[in-house]
């Protein structure tokens, strides 16, 4: 079993080796994502509203 101190140790060891994604890649990024998420949205809400629709024609 590792020691806390040396698990930490070794944490910050390879943490110094991560290479983290500039400004404008985390803005871009974060931008897609949002982007994606509202477009899905707006997708499976109409969907949602046909089903929904049909449902209704279909029970009356």
């Amino acid at each position: 079993m590792v020691s806390p101190t040396a698990y930490f140790r070794e944490v910050v060891r390879e943490l110094k080796k991560v290479t983290w994604p500039s400004r404008k890649q985390t803005i871009n990024k974060t931008t897609l994502v949002i982007a994606i998420s509202i477009l899905l949205a707006i997708y499976l809400g109409g969907l949602d509203f046909i089903f929904q629709k049909l449902a209704e024609a279909l029970i009356k």
